[in-house]
């Protein structure tokens, strides 16, 4: 019988060979912005509930929410909150059957990143 000579090789695509591709990046994006959206959501009830206690627990609860810090995360939970909605109108698109050629996928995907940074820079000049 003849010897077989076995290569050893990795499983799975080694980070050396494998190149992220814009699809999965936007996949991962979704999944982070959807678990992102809890530290605005955690600040905002944190604001509601201080209101609801005293006005002096109120004050500094306040003075957070309208720091750098809340700011930073309130303008990171608006881009998080349109970049997840845009996600989900492509998915539903990619569910009807339509656009799940590579070319159109990568479209639509720069489209929701590109759409949700505009929408957020109008979100945040508006209000």
């Amino acid at each position: 019988m003849a010897e077989v000579k076995r290569v050893e090789r990795p499983l799975s695509p080694h980070l050396q060979i494998y190149r992220p591709q814009l699809t999965s990046i936007t996949s991962i994006l979704t999944r982070i912005t959807g678990n992102g959206l809890i530290v605005g959501i955690i600040l905002a009830v944190w604001w509601l509930l201080a209101a609801a206690v005293s006005s002096e627990y109120f004050a500094i609860v306040d003075a957070v929410v309208t720091s750098w810090f809340g700011d930073l995360v309130f303008t990171l939970s608006a881009w998080a909150l349109w970049y997840h909605y845009l996600a989900g109108l492509r998915h539903l698109y990619f569910d009807a059957g339509n656009g799940l050629d590579i070319p159109t996928a990568e479209k639509l995907g720069w489209g929701c990143i590109f759409g949700s940074v505009t929408l957020t820079v109008l979100t945040v000049l508006i209000v």
